[in-house]
This record gives structure tokens, C-alpha cells and sequence, in this order.
């Protein structure tokens, strides 16, 4: 998956959760991973997260893969509700 917005260079993400907060209502989506041999837990809103479509992305054909894209929050993958 790609996070919008964060340039770490090599950096990979895997999904771990969908959170829906239920005292305010706000929801996120957990992602793992960083850089090579890294395994942080980051949460992200899920207008930020896109489905990666290409195998392969490099740094210049990155923010070009998510232009005119649907974010997981408007196109999800799976049911988050």
C-alpha cells in the first residue's frame, strides 16, 4: 500500500487494521512496516491510503501512481464497515 503524504525512501507498508474509534467516532487504518527491516505500527486517516495498482513503484512514478486514484476511504478493498 502507499501512504500519501510520507517520503521515506523504501518503505513498504502492509495493512493491520481498520480502528473505529467509538467515543468520537474517528477511524483509522494501522499499517506495518518502514523502511528494509523495519516493523513499526503507523496509523494513518484513511483518506491517506492507496491500493498499490503496479508491481513495482520507484521514487519519480510514485506520487504518480496514487494521481487520480481513489483512497482506500472512497474505494475500499475490503468492507471496513
Amino acid at each position: 500500500m502507499i501512504v500519501s503524504g510520507l517520503s521515506m525512501r523504501g518503505a513498504d507498508w502492509e495493512f493491520r487494521a481498520h480502528v473505529l474509534n467509538g467515543h468520537n467516532g474517528t477511524e483509522s487504518v494501522e499499517v506495518i512496516g518502514g523502511r528494509p527491516g523495519d516493523r513499526r505500527i503507523r496509523s494513518f486517516e484513511p483518506e491517506r491510503i492507496f491500493a498499490v495498482t503496479r508491481r513495482k513503484q520507484t521514487r519519480g512514478n510514485r506520487d504518480k501512481a496514487i494521481a487520480g486514484e481513489l483512497s482506500v476511504a472512497d474505494a475500499p478493498q475490503l468492507p471496513l464497515g
